[in-house]
Protein backbone atom coordinates (compact mmCIF):
# COMPACT_ATOMS: atom_id res chain seq x y z
CA UNK A 1 0.00 0.00 0.00
CA UNK A 2 2.85 2.56 1.32
CA UNK A 3 4.95 1.79 -2.19
CA UNK A 4 1.14 2.41 -4.65
CA UNK A 5 0.81 6.37 -2.31
CA UNK A 6 4.65 6.61 -2.94
CA UNK A 7 3.84 6.09 -6.91
CA UNK A 8 0.84 8.19 -7.21
CA UNK A 9 2.86 10.87 -5.47
CA UNK A 10 5.59 10.52 -7.93
CA UNK A 11 3.49 10.45 -11.13
CA UNK A 12 1.96 13.84 -10.02
CA UNK A 13 5.30 15.39 -9.23
CA UNK A 14 5.94 14.38 -12.40
CA UNK A 15 3.04 16.37 -13.81
CA UNK A 16 3.30 19.37 -12.02
CA UNK A 17 7.11 19.77 -13.14
CA UNK A 18 6.37 18.94 -16.85
CA UNK A 19 3.62 21.62 -16.83
CA UNK A 20 5.62 23.94 -15.19
CA UNK A 21 8.23 23.87 -17.27
CA UNK A 22 5.82 24.10 -20.91
CA UNK A 23 7.38 26.95 -22.93
CA UNK A 24 5.88 29.24 -25.34
CA UNK A 25 7.14 27.73 -28.74
CA UNK A 26 6.92 30.95 -31.30
CA UNK A 27 9.37 31.02 -34.22
CA UNK A 28 11.29 33.88 -35.03
CA UNK A 29 9.00 36.66 -36.24
CA UNK A 30 10.12 36.84 -40.39
CA UNK A 31 10.30 40.86 -40.65
CA UNK A 32 11.02 41.53 -36.72
CA UNK A 33 13.24 44.95 -37.83
CA UNK A 34 10.08 46.15 -39.74
CA UNK A 35 8.40 47.60 -36.31
CA UNK A 36 8.92 49.81 -34.35
CA UNK A 37 12.01 49.90 -32.18
CA UNK A 38 10.07 50.59 -28.73
CA UNK A 39 7.88 47.52 -30.13
CA UNK A 40 10.80 45.03 -30.74
CA UNK A 41 11.48 44.68 -27.18
CA UNK A 42 7.71 44.17 -26.21
CA UNK A 43 7.62 41.41 -28.63
CA UNK A 44 9.88 39.49 -27.58
CA UNK A 45 9.14 39.31 -24.61
CA UNK A 46 5.22 38.38 -25.40
CA UNK A 47 6.92 35.70 -27.31
CA UNK A 48 7.80 34.25 -24.16
CA UNK A 49 4.23 34.57 -22.45
CA UNK A 50 1.81 33.37 -25.18
CA UNK A 51 1.19 31.97 -28.55
CA UNK A 52 1.80 34.26 -31.62
CA UNK A 53 -0.15 34.57 -34.62
CA UNK A 54 0.53 36.65 -37.67
CA UNK A 55 -1.97 38.37 -39.64
CA UNK A 56 -1.89 40.18 -42.86
CA UNK A 57 -4.00 44.07 -43.65
CA UNK A 58 -7.52 43.32 -43.40
CA UNK A 59 -7.50 40.31 -41.34
CA UNK A 60 -9.26 42.47 -38.14
CA UNK A 61 -12.47 44.54 -38.77
CA UNK A 62 -13.44 46.57 -36.00
CA UNK A 63 -17.22 47.49 -35.60
CA UNK A 64 -18.47 49.91 -33.11
CA UNK A 65 -22.31 49.96 -32.81
CA UNK A 66 -24.34 46.92 -31.48
CA UNK A 67 -26.83 46.86 -33.88
CA UNK A 68 -24.15 46.26 -36.58
CA UNK A 69 -22.34 43.81 -33.89
CA UNK A 70 -25.65 41.45 -34.02
CA UNK A 71 -26.51 41.87 -37.73
CA UNK A 72 -23.18 40.69 -38.58
CA UNK A 73 -23.29 37.75 -36.11
CA UNK A 74 -26.51 36.60 -37.73
CA UNK A 75 -24.99 37.00 -40.95
CA UNK A 76 -22.29 34.83 -40.50
CA UNK A 77 -24.51 32.00 -38.46
CA UNK A 78 -26.56 32.08 -41.54
CA UNK A 79 -23.98 31.56 -43.90
CA UNK A 80 -21.81 28.96 -41.72
CA UNK A 81 -20.20 25.69 -43.37
CA UNK A 82 -19.33 23.44 -40.73
CA UNK A 83 -18.81 25.13 -37.13
CA UNK A 84 -20.29 27.10 -34.87
CA UNK A 85 -18.70 27.93 -31.51
CA UNK A 86 -20.15 30.48 -29.53
CA UNK A 87 -18.60 31.22 -25.92
CA UNK A 88 -20.55 33.59 -23.35
CA UNK A 89 -21.57 34.31 -19.78
CA UNK A 90 -25.35 33.77 -20.93
CA UNK A 91 -27.32 33.55 -23.65
CA UNK A 92 -30.82 36.05 -22.89
CA UNK A 93 -33.33 33.92 -22.42
CA UNK A 94 -35.76 35.76 -24.91
CA UNK A 95 -33.18 35.78 -28.04
CA UNK A 96 -35.49 33.54 -30.34
CA UNK A 97 -34.21 35.13 -33.13
CA UNK A 98 -30.89 34.13 -32.85
CA UNK A 99 -31.62 30.51 -31.96
CA UNK A 100 -34.27 30.22 -34.67
CA UNK A 101 -30.78 31.16 -36.90
CA UNK A 102 -28.77 28.43 -35.54
CA UNK A 103 -31.51 26.45 -35.61
CA UNK A 104 -32.36 26.98 -39.39
CA UNK A 105 -28.78 26.56 -40.64
CA UNK A 106 -28.24 23.09 -38.87
CA UNK A 107 -31.37 22.20 -41.11
CA UNK A 108 -29.64 23.12 -44.22
CA UNK A 109 -26.14 22.02 -43.28
CA UNK A 110 -26.39 18.45 -42.12
CA UNK A 111 -22.25 18.58 -41.96
CA UNK A 112 -22.26 21.78 -39.15
CA UNK A 113 -21.66 21.47 -35.67
CA UNK A 114 -22.69 23.77 -32.90
CA UNK A 115 -20.54 23.74 -29.58
CA UNK A 116 -21.98 26.54 -26.82
CA UNK A 117 -20.08 26.96 -23.17
CA UNK A 118 -22.24 28.81 -21.12
CA UNK A 119 -21.72 29.48 -16.87
CA UNK A 120 -23.99 27.24 -15.05
CA UNK A 121 -24.75 29.52 -12.16
CA UNK A 122 -25.98 32.29 -14.80
CA UNK A 123 -27.65 30.26 -17.21
CA UNK A 124 -29.78 28.53 -14.23
CA UNK A 125 -30.96 30.86 -12.36
CA UNK A 126 -34.57 31.34 -13.87
CA UNK A 127 -35.47 28.20 -13.62
CA UNK A 128 -37.35 25.80 -13.33
CA UNK A 129 -38.87 28.99 -15.50
CA UNK A 130 -37.70 30.27 -19.09
CA UNK A 131 -33.76 30.03 -18.90
CA UNK A 132 -30.55 30.37 -21.03
CA UNK A 133 -30.97 26.33 -20.77
CA UNK A 134 -34.52 26.38 -21.75
CA UNK A 135 -34.52 27.99 -24.70
CA UNK A 136 -31.40 25.82 -26.19
CA UNK A 137 -32.83 22.60 -25.02
CA UNK A 138 -35.16 22.48 -28.66
CA UNK A 139 -31.58 22.22 -30.46
CA UNK A 140 -29.92 19.42 -28.91
CA UNK A 141 -33.54 17.50 -28.56
CA UNK A 142 -33.89 18.13 -32.68
CA UNK A 143 -30.18 17.34 -33.76
CA UNK A 144 -28.79 16.10 -30.82
CA UNK A 145 -25.45 15.80 -28.50
CA UNK A 146 -23.42 14.73 -31.77
CA UNK A 147 -23.87 17.84 -33.22
CA UNK A 148 -25.41 20.59 -30.92
CA UNK A 149 -22.77 20.66 -27.60
CA UNK A 150 -24.46 22.46 -25.11
CA UNK A 151 -21.53 22.95 -22.58
CA UNK A 152 -22.27 24.67 -18.79
CA UNK A 153 -18.98 25.41 -16.86
CA UNK A 154 -19.56 25.69 -12.81
CA UNK A 155 -16.42 26.75 -10.87
CA UNK A 156 -15.10 24.21 -8.25
CA UNK A 157 -15.04 27.04 -5.77
CA UNK A 158 -18.78 26.80 -5.14
CA UNK A 159 -20.25 23.56 -3.55
CA UNK A 160 -21.68 21.56 -0.09
CA UNK A 161 -22.92 24.28 2.02
CA UNK A 162 -21.76 27.14 0.74
CA UNK A 163 -24.19 26.61 -2.53
CA UNK A 164 -26.79 25.33 -0.41
CA UNK A 165 -26.72 28.74 1.82
CA UNK A 166 -26.02 31.04 -1.07
CA UNK A 167 -28.64 32.32 -3.18
CA UNK A 168 -28.97 32.44 -6.57
CA UNK A 169 -28.42 35.73 -7.65
CA UNK A 170 -25.56 36.22 -4.99
CA UNK A 171 -23.59 32.76 -5.87
CA UNK A 172 -22.09 34.22 -8.62
CA UNK A 173 -19.89 35.73 -6.43
CA UNK A 174 -17.69 32.63 -6.45
CA UNK A 175 -16.78 32.55 -10.09
CA UNK A 176 -17.75 32.50 -13.95
CA UNK A 177 -17.00 31.58 -16.94
CA UNK A 178 -16.85 34.58 -18.53
CA UNK A 179 -15.16 34.48 -21.74
CA UNK A 180 -17.07 36.00 -25.11
CA UNK A 181 -15.67 34.31 -27.71
CA UNK A 182 -17.91 34.08 -30.95
CA UNK A 183 -16.76 31.38 -33.88
CA UNK A 184 -17.83 30.64 -37.30
CA UNK A 185 -16.50 28.38 -39.69
CA UNK A 186 -12.49 30.45 -39.89
CA UNK A 187 -13.86 33.55 -38.15
CA UNK A 188 -13.97 34.73 -34.85
CA UNK A 189 -15.62 37.45 -32.94
CA UNK A 190 -13.82 38.74 -29.68
CA UNK A 191 -16.09 41.12 -27.80
CA UNK A 192 -17.16 41.68 -24.05
CA UNK A 193 -20.49 41.42 -24.90
CA UNK A 194 -22.86 38.60 -24.16
CA UNK A 195 -25.59 36.95 -26.25
CA UNK A 196 -28.75 38.94 -25.03
CA UNK A 197 -30.92 41.69 -26.22
CA UNK A 198 -29.51 44.81 -24.77
CA UNK A 199 -26.10 43.84 -25.79
CA UNK A 200 -27.59 43.83 -29.43
CA UNK A 201 -29.35 47.46 -28.84
CA UNK A 202 -28.40 49.91 -26.45
CA UNK A 203 -25.25 48.39 -24.41
CA UNK A 204 -21.94 50.04 -25.62
CA UNK A 205 -19.28 47.55 -26.34
CA UNK A 206 -16.58 46.45 -28.48
CA UNK A 207 -16.44 43.90 -31.18
CA UNK A 208 -13.18 42.91 -33.05
CA UNK A 209 -13.81 40.34 -36.53
CA UNK A 210 -10.60 38.25 -36.67
CA UNK A 211 -10.73 36.59 -40.10
CA UNK A 212 -7.66 33.92 -39.85
CA UNK A 213 -8.14 30.23 -39.63
CA UNK A 214 -5.51 29.59 -37.19
CA UNK A 215 -6.73 32.17 -34.88
CA UNK A 216 -10.32 30.79 -34.97
CA UNK A 217 -8.79 27.48 -34.17
CA UNK A 218 -7.01 28.41 -31.73
CA UNK A 219 -9.80 29.86 -29.73
CA UNK A 220 -11.68 26.71 -30.73
CA UNK A 221 -9.16 24.76 -28.75
CA UNK A 222 -9.75 27.67 -25.69
CA UNK A 223 -13.20 26.56 -25.74
CA UNK A 224 -12.80 23.27 -26.92
CA UNK A 225 -10.86 22.81 -23.31
CA UNK A 226 -13.33 24.15 -20.88
CA UNK A 227 -15.88 22.29 -22.31
CA UNK A 228 -14.37 18.97 -21.11
CA UNK A 229 -14.40 20.51 -17.64
CA UNK A 230 -18.00 21.27 -17.42
CA UNK A 231 -21.27 19.37 -17.60
CA UNK A 232 -23.34 19.05 -20.58
CA UNK A 233 -27.42 19.29 -21.09
CA UNK A 234 -28.41 16.03 -21.75
CA UNK A 235 -32.30 15.08 -22.92
CA UNK A 236 -34.55 13.36 -20.50
CA UNK A 237 -37.83 12.49 -21.54
CA UNK A 238 -38.59 11.21 -17.94
CA UNK A 239 -37.78 14.32 -15.65
CA UNK A 240 -40.32 17.16 -15.35
CA UNK A 241 -37.82 19.41 -16.94
CA UNK A 242 -36.84 17.71 -19.64
CA UNK A 243 -33.20 17.25 -19.18
CA UNK A 244 -30.10 16.99 -16.63
CA UNK A 245 -26.92 17.92 -16.35
CA UNK A 246 -24.47 14.85 -17.56
CA UNK A 247 -20.59 15.07 -16.26
CA UNK A 248 -19.67 12.73 -19.32
CA UNK A 249 -17.13 9.94 -19.48
CA UNK A 250 -15.28 11.82 -22.09
CA UNK A 251 -14.43 14.72 -19.83
CA UNK A 252 -10.84 15.14 -19.54
CA UNK A 253 -11.02 15.94 -15.18
CA UNK A 254 -12.94 14.54 -12.13
CA UNK A 255 -16.33 15.64 -10.81
CA UNK A 256 -15.66 18.96 -9.29
CA UNK A 257 -17.73 18.43 -6.28
CA UNK A 258 -16.46 15.13 -5.52
CA UNK A 259 -12.73 15.99 -5.42
CA UNK A 260 -11.26 19.16 -6.22
CA UNK A 261 -8.04 18.96 -5.76
CA UNK A 262 -7.60 16.62 -8.18
CA UNK A 263 -10.05 18.49 -10.75
CA UNK A 264 -7.98 21.48 -10.41
CA UNK A 265 -4.75 18.82 -10.98
CA UNK A 266 -6.79 17.11 -13.87
CA UNK A 267 -7.95 21.33 -15.04
CA UNK A 268 -4.08 22.44 -15.11
CA UNK A 269 -3.01 19.57 -17.12
CA UNK A 270 -5.49 20.25 -20.16
CA UNK A 271 -5.10 23.72 -19.83
CA UNK A 272 -1.62 24.90 -19.70
CA UNK A 273 -1.15 23.44 -23.10
CA UNK A 274 -3.48 25.38 -24.86
CA UNK A 275 -2.56 28.76 -23.06
CA UNK A 276 0.99 28.21 -23.72
CA UNK A 277 1.09 26.73 -27.57
CA UNK A 278 -0.52 27.31 -30.98
CA UNK A 279 0.46 23.37 -31.63
CA UNK A 280 -2.41 21.48 -30.62
CA UNK A 281 -1.17 19.09 -27.65
CA UNK A 282 -3.11 15.27 -28.66
CA UNK A 283 -2.59 13.73 -25.25
CA UNK A 284 -3.77 16.13 -23.11
CA UNK A 285 -6.52 18.45 -25.08
CA UNK A 286 -10.56 17.05 -26.17
CA UNK A 287 -10.07 15.49 -29.68
CA UNK A 288 -10.51 17.41 -32.83
CA UNK A 289 -9.44 16.82 -35.59
CA UNK A 290 -9.80 20.21 -37.94
CA UNK A 291 -8.06 22.75 -34.29
CA UNK A 292 -4.88 20.27 -34.80
CA UNK A 293 -4.61 22.07 -38.51
CA UNK A 294 -2.77 25.02 -38.82
CA UNK A 295 -2.17 27.31 -42.31
CA UNK A 296 1.58 27.80 -42.62
CA UNK A 297 1.93 31.20 -41.33
CA UNK A 298 5.71 30.92 -43.10
CA UNK A 299 3.24 32.52 -46.55
CA UNK A 300 2.64 35.44 -44.67
CA UNK A 301 6.22 37.33 -45.59
CA UNK A 302 5.53 40.51 -44.03
CA UNK A 303 2.83 40.29 -41.52
CA UNK A 304 1.27 44.00 -40.38
CA UNK A 305 -0.69 42.62 -37.61
CA UNK A 306 0.68 39.97 -34.79
CA UNK A 307 -2.15 38.36 -32.31
CA UNK A 308 -1.54 36.98 -28.45
CA UNK A 309 -4.34 35.33 -27.24
CA UNK A 310 -3.50 35.84 -23.62
CA UNK A 311 -6.68 34.28 -20.39
CA UNK A 312 -6.48 33.93 -17.17
CA UNK A 313 -7.95 30.76 -15.50
CA UNK A 314 -6.76 31.45 -12.18
CA UNK A 315 -9.72 29.26 -10.36
CA UNK A 316 -8.08 26.00 -12.17
CA UNK A 317 -4.32 26.14 -12.32
CA UNK A 318 -1.98 25.44 -10.05
CA UNK A 319 0.04 26.78 -10.69
CA UNK A 320 -1.37 29.26 -11.73
CA UNK A 321 0.24 30.35 -15.53
CA UNK A 322 -2.15 32.44 -16.55
CA UNK A 323 -1.12 35.12 -19.26
CA UNK A 324 -3.32 38.12 -19.17
CA UNK A 325 -1.95 40.09 -16.03
CA UNK A 326 1.57 39.68 -16.99
CA UNK A 327 1.32 40.77 -20.62
CA UNK A 328 -0.91 43.63 -19.55
CA UNK A 329 1.68 44.60 -17.71
CA UNK A 330 4.51 44.26 -19.68
CA UNK A 331 3.06 46.66 -22.65
CA UNK A 332 2.29 48.91 -19.69
CA UNK A 333 5.67 49.34 -19.39
CA UNK A 334 5.75 50.96 -22.62
CA UNK A 335 4.08 54.29 -20.33
CA UNK A 336 7.59 54.96 -18.91
CA UNK A 337 8.04 57.02 -21.68
CA UNK A 338 6.42 60.56 -21.25
CA UNK A 339 5.99 60.98 -24.82
CA UNK A 340 3.36 57.60 -25.47
CA UNK A 341 -0.28 57.74 -24.56
CA UNK A 342 -3.05 55.20 -23.25
CA UNK A 343 -6.73 55.01 -23.33
CA UNK A 344 -8.16 52.28 -20.70
CA UNK A 345 -11.97 51.60 -19.82
CA UNK A 346 -14.02 48.91 -17.65
CA UNK A 347 -17.26 49.94 -17.39
CA UNK A 348 -17.00 48.27 -13.52
CA UNK A 349 -13.91 50.52 -12.30
CA UNK A 350 -11.93 48.20 -9.71
CA UNK A 351 -8.84 47.67 -11.90
CA UNK A 352 -6.11 45.20 -10.03
CA UNK A 353 -3.53 46.80 -7.94
CA UNK A 354 -0.90 45.58 -10.17
CA UNK A 355 -2.34 47.89 -13.18
CA UNK A 356 -3.51 50.73 -11.49
CA UNK A 357 0.10 51.14 -10.08
CA UNK A 358 1.31 51.11 -13.07
CA UNK A 359 -1.42 53.73 -14.51
CA UNK A 360 -0.67 55.99 -11.23
CA UNK A 361 3.18 55.56 -11.52
CA UNK A 362 3.16 55.89 -15.59
CA UNK A 363 5.08 59.16 -17.19
CA UNK A 364 2.15 59.33 -19.71
CA UNK A 365 -0.76 60.91 -20.91
CA UNK A 366 -3.54 58.77 -20.53
CA UNK A 367 -7.66 58.66 -20.20
CA UNK A 368 -9.77 56.14 -17.98
CA UNK A 369 -13.05 55.74 -18.96
CA UNK A 370 -15.38 54.63 -16.67
CA UNK A 371 -19.28 54.21 -16.40
CA UNK A 372 -21.30 56.45 -14.92
CA UNK A 373 -23.75 55.28 -12.44
CA UNK A 374 -26.98 56.33 -14.91
CA UNK A 375 -24.49 54.16 -17.72
CA UNK A 376 -23.99 51.04 -15.31
CA UNK A 377 -26.93 48.15 -15.57
CA UNK A 378 -27.11 48.05 -11.95
CA UNK A 379 -28.49 51.63 -11.45
CA UNK A 380 -31.46 51.53 -10.01
CA UNK A 381 -31.68 47.61 -9.69
CA UNK A 382 -33.63 45.43 -7.51
CA UNK A 383 -31.81 43.78 -4.02
CA UNK A 384 -28.18 44.30 -2.97
CA UNK A 385 -26.58 44.77 -6.96
CA UNK A 386 -28.86 48.27 -6.31
CA UNK A 387 -25.47 49.64 -4.23
CA UNK A 388 -23.38 47.96 -6.82
CA UNK A 389 -22.98 51.60 -9.32
CA UNK A 390 -22.27 53.07 -6.07
CA UNK A 391 -19.41 50.82 -5.05
CA UNK A 392 -17.38 51.16 -8.82
CA UNK A 393 -17.63 55.03 -8.00
CA UNK A 394 -15.88 54.92 -4.86
CA UNK A 395 -13.43 52.84 -6.55
CA UNK A 396 -13.09 55.71 -8.76
CA UNK A 397 -12.75 58.21 -5.48
CA UNK A 398 -10.23 55.98 -4.30
CA UNK A 399 -7.76 55.87 -7.63
CA UNK A 400 -7.92 59.26 -7.89
CA UNK A 401 -7.00 59.96 -4.42
CA UNK A 402 -3.99 57.89 -4.77
CA UNK A 403 -3.39 59.41 -7.72
CA UNK A 404 -2.95 63.31 -5.84
CA UNK A 405 -0.81 60.87 -3.45
CA UNK A 406 1.44 60.10 -5.61
CA UNK A 407 1.28 63.40 -7.37
CA UNK A 408 2.11 65.42 -4.21
CA UNK A 409 4.81 63.03 -2.94
CA UNK A 410 6.47 63.38 -6.75
CA UNK A 411 5.98 67.17 -7.15
CA UNK A 412 4.36 66.44 -10.38
CA UNK A 413 1.69 67.41 -12.29
CA UNK A 414 0.14 63.69 -13.04
CA UNK A 415 -3.04 64.19 -11.76
CA UNK A 416 -3.37 67.08 -14.67
CA UNK A 417 -2.50 64.39 -17.14
CA UNK A 418 -3.88 61.18 -16.23
CA UNK A 419 -7.57 61.85 -16.79
CA UNK A 420 -10.90 60.23 -15.58
CA UNK A 421 -13.94 60.26 -17.74
CA UNK A 422 -17.21 59.34 -17.47
CA UNK A 423 -19.73 57.79 -20.26
CA UNK A 424 -22.94 58.74 -20.47
CA UNK A 425 -25.78 58.40 -23.23
CA UNK A 426 -28.90 58.78 -21.47
CA UNK A 427 -30.18 57.15 -18.66
CA UNK A 428 -29.96 53.56 -18.50
CA UNK A 429 -33.83 51.97 -18.38
CA UNK A 430 -35.14 54.96 -19.60
CA UNK A 431 -36.45 56.24 -23.20
CA UNK A 432 -33.07 55.92 -25.28
CA UNK A 433 -31.07 55.20 -22.45
CA UNK A 434 -27.91 53.35 -22.90
CA UNK A 435 -25.69 51.21 -20.64
CA UNK A 436 -21.56 50.81 -21.03
CA UNK A 437 -20.01 47.46 -20.76
CA UNK A 438 -17.03 48.60 -22.92
CA UNK A 439 -13.62 47.44 -21.52
CA UNK A 440 -10.41 47.62 -23.49
CA UNK A 441 -6.51 49.04 -23.19
CA UNK A 442 -5.32 51.09 -26.46
CA UNK A 443 -1.50 52.18 -26.32
CA UNK A 444 -0.07 55.04 -28.70
CA UNK A 445 3.75 54.88 -29.36
CA UNK A 446 6.10 57.98 -28.29
CA UNK A 447 4.85 60.90 -30.73
CA UNK A 448 2.20 59.11 -32.17
CA UNK A 449 -1.40 60.21 -32.68
CA UNK A 450 -2.95 56.68 -33.21
CA UNK A 451 -2.72 53.42 -31.18
CA UNK A 452 -0.22 50.58 -32.25
CA UNK A 453 -1.66 48.22 -29.37
CA UNK A 454 -4.89 47.29 -28.06
CA UNK A 455 -6.61 44.21 -25.90
CA UNK A 456 -10.03 43.06 -26.64
CA UNK A 457 -11.83 40.56 -25.11
CA UNK A 458 -13.90 39.60 -21.85
CA UNK A 459 -11.21 40.84 -18.80
CA UNK A 460 -12.81 44.25 -17.13
CA UNK A 461 -9.09 43.90 -15.56
CA UNK A 462 -10.10 43.78 -11.44
CA UNK A 463 -8.74 41.22 -9.10
CA UNK A 464 -12.25 39.35 -9.93
CA UNK A 465 -10.55 39.00 -13.69
CA UNK A 466 -7.19 37.36 -12.47
CA UNK A 467 -9.27 35.18 -9.29
CA UNK A 468 -12.61 34.40 -9.70
CA UNK A 469 -13.31 34.15 -13.63
CA UNK A 470 -12.60 32.58 -16.74
CA UNK A 471 -11.43 35.40 -19.11
CA UNK A 472 -9.87 35.05 -22.63
CA UNK A 473 -8.31 38.04 -24.67
CA UNK A 474 -6.40 38.86 -27.59
CA UNK A 475 -3.91 41.24 -27.30
CA UNK A 476 -2.99 43.06 -30.79
CA UNK A 477 0.12 44.28 -32.04
CA UNK A 478 0.21 46.46 -35.49
CA UNK A 479 1.98 48.65 -37.82
CA UNK A 480 -1.23 48.66 -39.95
CA UNK A 481 -2.06 52.45 -40.44
CA UNK A 482 -5.57 51.18 -41.04
CA UNK A 483 -6.10 49.29 -38.22
CA UNK A 484 -4.12 51.99 -36.46
CA UNK A 485 -7.00 54.55 -37.87
CA UNK A 486 -9.54 52.03 -36.90
CA UNK A 487 -8.54 51.67 -32.83
CA UNK A 488 -8.38 55.42 -32.99
CA UNK A 489 -11.96 55.85 -34.62
CA UNK A 490 -12.97 53.43 -31.94
CA UNK A 491 -11.43 55.57 -29.20
CA UNK A 492 -13.16 58.64 -30.26
CA UNK A 493 -16.46 56.98 -30.61
CA UNK A 494 -16.54 56.32 -27.29
CA UNK A 495 -15.08 59.53 -25.96
CA UNK A 496 -17.96 61.56 -27.48
CA UNK A 497 -20.34 60.69 -24.95
CA UNK A 498 -18.11 60.96 -21.77
CA UNK A 499 -17.47 63.73 -19.23
CA UNK A 500 -14.13 64.25 -16.89
CA UNK A 501 -14.42 64.00 -13.37
CA UNK A 502 -12.63 65.43 -10.33
CA UNK A 503 -11.51 64.53 -7.02
CA UNK A 504 -13.93 67.04 -5.60
CA UNK A 505 -16.84 65.50 -7.29
CA UNK A 506 -16.90 62.55 -4.79
CA UNK A 507 -15.47 64.50 -1.97
CA UNK A 508 -18.53 67.56 -2.41
CA UNK A 509 -20.76 66.96 -5.06
CA UNK A 510 -23.01 64.35 -6.54
CA UNK A 511 -20.79 61.20 -6.66
CA UNK A 512 -20.21 60.93 -2.92
CA UNK A 513 -21.29 57.50 -1.67
CA UNK A 514 -22.67 56.57 2.13
CA UNK A 515 -20.29 54.89 4.70
CA UNK A 516 -21.88 51.54 4.53
CA UNK A 517 -20.99 51.14 0.53
CA UNK A 518 -17.20 52.59 1.19
CA UNK A 519 -16.92 49.41 4.18
CA UNK A 520 -18.83 46.88 1.82
CA UNK A 521 -16.94 48.41 -0.96
CA UNK A 522 -13.50 47.85 0.81
CA UNK A 523 -14.42 44.31 2.66
CA UNK A 524 -15.40 42.38 -0.88
CA UNK A 525 -13.32 44.23 -3.60
CA UNK A 526 -12.20 40.99 -4.73
CA UNK A 527 -15.41 40.09 -5.99
CA UNK A 528 -16.22 43.24 -7.54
Amino acid sequence: MTTHLFRVAAIFQHAKRHFSTIKVDNPPLNNYLTFNPVLRGTIQQLDAIAPRFELNKGDIEIITHPVKFYESLLNKIKNANSRIFLSSLYIGKHQNELIDTIYDVLQRKPNLKVDILIDYLRSTRDLPNQSTVSLLLPLVEKFGKHRVNIRLYHTPHLHGYKKLLTPPRLNEVFGLQHMKIYGIDNEIFLSGANLSQDYFTNRQDRYYLFKSKNLSNYYHRIQNAVSSLSYQVSISKGRKEGFFFDWPTTNLASQPNLNIERFISDATRVLIPVIKSKFKDNENEPFDEEDGKLEDESQIKDPVTIVYPVSSFTPLLKPDQSTELQSILRILSILDNKNSKFTITAGYFNVHPFIGNRLINCQSKGNIITASPESNSFYKSKGISYYLPDAYVYNCQLFLENLEKQSKKNSSNLKNRVKMLEWQNGIVNTANGWSYHAKGLWINLPDENEPSISIIGSSNYTKRSYGLDLESNALIITKDEELKKSMKNEIDNLLKNTSEVELKDFTEGKRQVSIGVKLATNILTKML
